[in-house]
């Protein structure tokens, strides 16, 4: 805001008060109306804002008894937007444009840069730091809420399936005892060093700045007259609560979910943050995971391996699902039984991949012992490892 709007914006209209009104007085008008008109009291209320943002400009300088003398000095000298010469000038008054007066160029507003021009600013190097303090307007910017990171335990069914689950959270919320605005009267004033934008901006050389947020306000914008005992000023505090998760289905373990507008709630209007779920996963005792398909180990018997058969599967929640062994299946062949895995983020299922292991029985019957010394005199010809050290010398 140019120091022009400044000269020209009654404050006293603004707070409702005689111009010869009191420090107490002012400060009565401006609690009642930021009570009021607060954004946290309206919220979606655009009109409501930018009442509270006029009302807190005028505070900051009617507020302040050494901003409120250089306000009063310059209305008189400009209030009418013109220049009174006294009674030597010719005509009594001078009406010069105050966009001349506070945003001409330099050296360009008088003959030679004398009593005219005011050498090389003009009036506005005179009157530039009074009002317009840190470069901006009076601006109360809405605050978008933090971030939040929390951790679930899902069993192995739930991450393939999909789960509801509660989390509790610790998060910062709008203090309230104070409503949000850190003042035990709900009347905070106007960062002076921010001017109410809750940043500020230093030089980085050649041309660049760099904004960073207000050490004095915190960032807020705001700045408690008198703090609230909860919060200490901030406006923010401690605020648990329960909410309902959803987690999608096929979620791994490991896996970091973000869930928009589920965070910390925002200061005046502003946006609430986001929630980030980290998910463990318990292990199942029977199945694992790769990926979007699931696995199982089934035991077969020799027989089966050797001959061929049918061979039933368990799967997750479902009923089982039979699979057909050929004839001479090796031991830790792996068979997949489509759409039997996890859910993907399509809505489709993965596969489940099985793998066989042939399991040697530990104790033989006399009839299964006979029968087994029968086979290994059949096949007494044939060397298995054969191969295996003809390819060990080759190397």
């Amino acid at each position: 805001m140019s120091t022009k709007d400044f000269v020209e914006k009654d404050y006293y209209k603004v707070l409702g008060v005689p111009k010869d009104a009191t420090d107490a007085e002012v400060k009565k008008a401006y609690r009642k109306l930021a009570r009021e008109f607060h954004p946290d009291a309206n919220k979606g209320d655009s009109k409501a804002e930018e009442r509270f943002k006029e009302i807190s400009e005028a505070n900051d300088v009617l507020g302040d008894p050494k901003r409120r003398k250089e306000y009063d000095e310059a209305r008189a000298l400009f209030g009418n937007g013109g220049f009174r010469a006294g009674p030597g000038g010719a005509g009594g008054n001078f009406n010069f444009d105050l966009g001349d007066l506070f945003g001409g160029a330099p050296g360009g507003g008088g003959q030679g840069g004398g009593a005219g021009g005011f050498g090389g600013g003009g009036l506005g190097d005179v009157f530039g730091g009074l009002f317009n303090r840190g470069g901006a307007g009076t601006r109360v910017q809405p605050r978008r809420g933090q971030d939040i990171e929390s951790e679930v335990t899902l069993s192995f069914t739930e991450a393939v399936d999909g789960a509801t689950v509660p989390l509790r959270m610790s998060s910062q919320a709008p203090c309230k005892a104070c409503s949000g605005t850190g003042d035990k009267n709900g009347t905070p004033r106007v960062c002076p060093t921010c001017v109410g934008t809750g940043q500020v901006s230093r030089g980085t050389g050649g041309g660049f700045s760099l904004t960073d947020p207000c050490v004095d306000c915190k960032g807020r914008g705001l700045i408690a007259q008198d703090p609230c005992d909860v919060c200490k000023g901030s406006g923010r505090a401690k605020s648990a609560r329960t909410m309902q998760v959803r987690i999608p289905a096929g979620v791994l373990d490991g896996q970091r979910i973000r869930l928009r507008g589920k965070g910390s709630p925002g200061e005046r209007g502003g946006p609430a943050g986001d929630l980030y779920v980290v998910v463990h996963v318990d292990a199942h005792p029977v199945f694992g995971r790769r990926g979007d398909n699931l696995t199982v180990t089934v035991p077969v018997t020799f027989a089966e391996a050797a001959l061929g058969g049918e061979v039933k599967v368990p799967t997750l929640g479902g009923p089982p699902v039979t699979l057909k062994l050929p004839p001479g299946t090796p031991n830790g062949r792996t068979m997949r039984a489509r759409g039997k895995g996890a859910v993907r983020k399509d809505g489709t299922r993965g596969d489940l991949l099985v793998t066989v292991e042939v399991a040697v029985p530990g104790d033989l019957g006399a009839e299964a012992q006979e029968a087994l010394e029968a086979y290994r005199k059949a096949t007494a010809g044939e060397d298995p490892r054969a191969e295996l050290f003809q390819a060990a010398k080759g190397a």
